[in-house]
């Protein structure tokens, strides 16, 4: 998929969410809790994105932004009898 194309889809979903953003306030009030529904959806996806983006930057570098240096792990043995 082209940029351009991109764009012209990410134009085309905005002004559908404007169109029914217009209409919201005449709409039954089934159609207002569904749309709530939805939009709360959206907006949950999109922070736990945010947590989860955030917490794998973290785990990568230290809060300086420099990489970690990962400890060398020892092997546990079993114990001879």
């Amino acid at each position: 998929m082209s940029s351009e194309s991109f764009l012209k889809e990410i134009q085309a979903i905005g002004e559908k969410f404007l169109l029914k953003l217009q209409k919201l306030p005449k709409a039954e009030p089934v159609e207002i809790v569904c749309f709530c529904v939805v939009l709360l959806f959206i907006v949950t996806v999109l922070v736990l994105m945010v947590i989860a983006c955030s917490c794998c930057c973290y785990s990568c570098c230290g809060c300086d932004g420099r990489p970690q240096t990962r400890s060398r792990k020892s092997q546990v043995r079993p114990a001879a009898h």
